[in-house]
């Protein structure tokens, strides 16, 4: 599929480059984009009791910190055995210090014990950049950057982070503030040495509850309802058989207060009998896990034959949580019915509301469920089940990209089984909310249609979460997705589910600047769309050859492959791609210094993006319109066309975009002569790029910030941003880039004076020119000849 705002598509995308966040700074600093902090600390538990000592412990913490004596370190760490209830004391305490926090509370569960994958540091980031107010399309593709942009937007803010359930280093590390003034709660049954070593963290080691704070949980939980009065003795002993681990009690407290006029004796009873029923859970072999087990079983024994019948089945979804239609499409039933047993669930402490309508297990519950599955569910009913729910994933996601990226070629979908639910969606907020909960049961959903054969489903579901991709660059998790969705295609020899996963695959590749790689999946997806007589997706591929063409700087060879592109979408009468093709030649020709055949190329493509209704390419052509009517000498109309791009980028959000046009705008004020608005305008984009994190793009800003000081007759100044911008283009891959900063810098140079390192660098760029043989890489060429000499 072609995204509505797929970057790809156009030669106009510049992709982020190097490793080096650069510590450089404008004369104003980033201003966080959030205007309220977030408050993403989930409800606590009721009914908590004690830990007294713990809560003091970390009291202890904001106390030296306070004081001053701890500001090393924002790091504590609870560990403890599973069930041991670590996540009840954070979220406890973090709800009572949370007003200590006036930048807010950052929460994520890190999933380090689920049967399912892990949530990795690049996925948490991006969550909580989010919820720092950073657009979807604007947080960076790499872990460094989007770490280094976490870091920046809490440099001056006191929140509280809380990091649940994590199971390696490597969840953490990058999540950490590196503000003093925040503080990182970290929940975790390993107990870290490394991030005490190396990184000042506290650790707070939690143990089973003692005999009398056990007593006292199952009394709290159990007096209001149970007509009997129970005896501390037996409360005891109950809490012998949960071996005093929070989470068993609480199970075991909400079965007695469930039947309030049986005597506990007799539930007692019930239980000690449980333990000849259940068969192994972990591999481990103690008294905890063997309680925790046992407790289990007897809840789960005492649960309504339907209520326990989605208990079983909800271990067979592919994510960590749901939502009500999985649940009503694993089970068979109607919504209404599946929020009965949900409740009768959730009730039952066997299944947590982790929002309205959101539920998940404990990770210990989850592997009880598809334990019980593969026990009491013969194979026909667990695989009806999960092909309910992955065709409820598949066809609700084909729903939301209709309102997501409406111009996308649909991919074809399989008749709806009887019995799934689907959610419909009529505005494209809905769609974004919808796909914002569900992407990590998406992805999920992919890799278990594969493991367990369903490949139709896999590669469909694959090629539909591009068209959202494509906006956001999720490179590891693309190519991710892409590469398992490839297999399942591969599998059942379905050439059509091919070719979209090597377009997908390609388009990883190009929009990462990895262009060697991205190349031989284009020419298969070009080979298998000629194969199968696919005009359009052939049109797809050449088109992503000549921007491989186009990046590499062989102006010849991309416009060869664009018109080629055109021709063929001129024939199938699109006039969508059409524009697409003769925007993207335009900026060819641009580049080649063929003014007046850009000009004539870019008006025909907005003309034709405004037939289409595609605003998004309108205003990239506008923006390479522009671009040509300056260098023609007309900056007056150069400038008018500008503002409708921007007019659009700023209605439609286009956010990374925007931040590079106003390039242009700088450009278009120089040669009005308005070198001090050029500089605002310089500023504006450099302090998006950083915030976005793309250094190529922020680079370019320096880059053009120095020609303006040039203007100014500010030379040393002009100078030093130059030598900004050829520090990070030496960083990447952008060869041309490097080239023209080069140039530039010499030029500064000579006009500060200093003729000697402006030989040096005119030697250098020239160097780097003779790479490059057509006329715009001539014509840089002969502005350094004398210097250079």
């Amino acid at each position: 599929m072609e995204s509505h705002s797929d970057l790809s598509g156009s030669a106009h995308d510049v992709v982020q480059a190097g490793n080096v966040f650069g510590g450089v700074h404008f004369h104003q600093e980033t201003a966080s984009a959030r205007s309220t902090a977030p408050r993403q600390l989930p409800n606590e538990i009721g009914g908590f009791v004690n830990r007294l000592h713990e809560v003091r412990a970390l009291d202890a913490v904001l106390s030296r910190r306070r004081g001053g004596a701890s500001r090393a370190t924002g790091v504590y760490l609870i560990t403890g055995t599973a069930g041991v209830g670590k996540t009840s004391l954070a979220l406890h305490w973090a709800h009572g210090v949370r007003e200590r926090f006036p930048g807010g509370q950052l929460y994520i569960n890190l999933r380090g014990y689920d049967p399912g994958e892990p949530v990795t540091a690049e996925q948490s980031l991006e969550h909580f950049l989010r919820a720092l107010g950073v657009a979807p399309s604007a947080v960076p593709a790499r872990l460094e950057d989007r770490s280094a942009l976490f870091r920046s937007l809490l440099a001056d803010q006191r929140t509280l982070v809380v990091l649940d359930n994590a199971a390696t280093v490597s969840q953490v590390r990058p999540l950490l503030p590196g503000n003093p003034d925040c503080l990182v709660l970290v929940t975790s049954r390993h107990r870290f040495s490394g991030l005490v070593a190396r990184d000042g963290a506290h650790r707070l080691v939690l143990d089973v509850f003692s005999e009398q704070d056990a007593v006292r949980l199952l009394h709290t939980v159990t007096s209001q309802y149970r007509a009997l009065s129970d005896s501390d003795a037996d409360l005891a002993e109950l809490a012998r058989l949960c071996a005093r681990l929070p989470l068993a009690l609480r199970i075991a407290a909400e079965r007695a207060s469930s039947r309030p006029l049986m005597p506990l004796d007799e539930l007692i009873t019930d239980l000690r009998d449980e333990s000849a029923l259940w068969g192994a859970l972990t591999a481990e072999e103690d008294d905890e896990s063997d309680a925790v087990r046992t407790v289990f079983a007897w809840s789960y024994r005492a649960l309504p034959e339907e209520a326990a019948r989605l208990f079983r089945l909800l271990g067979l979804h592919p994510g960590p949580e749901f939502g009500l239609s999985a649940a009503a499409s694993l089970a068979g039933t109607t919504t209404l019915m599946a929020r009965r047993q949900l409740d009768v669930l959730t009730g039952a402490h066997v299944l947590e509301q982790a929002a309205y309508g959101r539920f998940q297990f404990h990770d210990l519950l989850r592997i009880y469920a598809a334990h019980q599955a593969s026990q009491y569910e013969d194979e026909e009913t667990r695989g009806s089940a999960l092909d309910r729910v992955l065709h409820h994933y598949l066809l609700t996601l084909a729903g939301a990209i209709a309102c997501i990226a409406p111009l996308d070629r649909p991919v074809p979908l399989p008749e709806p089984l009887p019995y799934v639910v689907v959610r419909e969606f009529t505005e494209r907020t809905d769609a974004l909310r919808w796909f914002a909960e569900e992407q990590a049961n998406l992805v999920a959903a992919v890799r278990t249609a594969a493991a367990k054969g369903r490949h139709e489903v896999a590669w469909r579901i694959a090629a539909l979460l591009r068209s959202v991709y494509v906006s956001r660059n999720p490179f590891q998790e693309w190519i991710s997705v892409s590469t398992t969705g490839l297999a399942s295609a591969s599998a059942i020899g379905d050439q059509r589910g091919q070719a979209e996963m090597r377009d997908s695959l390609g388009k990883a590749y190009l929009q990462s600047q990895r262009l060697s790689e991205a190349e031989p999946h284009h020419r298969e997806a070009l080979r298998l769309r000629r194969e199968s007589a696919d005009r359009y997706g052939e049109g797809i591929a050449v088109n992503a050859l000549g921007l491989i063409e186009w990046r590499r700087r062989n102006l010849g060879g991309a416009e060869e492959r664009f018109e080629e592109g055109r021709e063929i979408f001129r024939g199938l009468a699109d006039t969508r791609w059409e524009a697409l093709l003769l925007s993207n030649l335009g900026m060819t020709r641009f580049d080649g210094l063929r003014l007046d055949a850009a000009t004539e190329d870019l008006t025909a493509a907005v003309r034709l993006c405004q037939e289409a209704g595609d605003r998004a390419y309108e205003g990239n052509a506008l923006f390479y319109l522009s671009m040509a009517q300056r260098e023609q000498g007309d900056p007056d109309t150069a400038l008018s066309t500008l503002r409708q791009a921007l007019d659009i980028s700023r209605t439609d959000r286009l956010t990374a975009w925007g931040a590079f046009w106003l390039l242009e705008l700088a450009r278009i004020q120089r040669a009005l002569g308005e070198p001090g608005q050029a500089l605002v305008s310089c500023q504006e984009s450099a302090l998006a790029q950083r915030q976005i994190g793309d250094r190529n793009r922020e680079a370019a800003a320096y880059d053009c910030t120095g020609e303006t000081y040039r203007d100014l007759g500010r030379f040393d100044e002009a100078a030093e941003f130059h030598r900004m911008a050829v520090a990070t283009y030496r960083a990447g891959d952008d060869r041309w880039a490097l080239a023209h900063a080069l140039v530039n810098l010499a030029l500064a140079l000579a006009d500060a004076g200093d003729s000697e390192q402006a030989a040096a660098h005119a030697a250098e760029a020239s160097a780097a020119l003779s790479g490059f043989d057509d006329a715009r890489a001539t014509a840089q060429r002969r502005r350094i000849e004398g210097l250079a000499r």
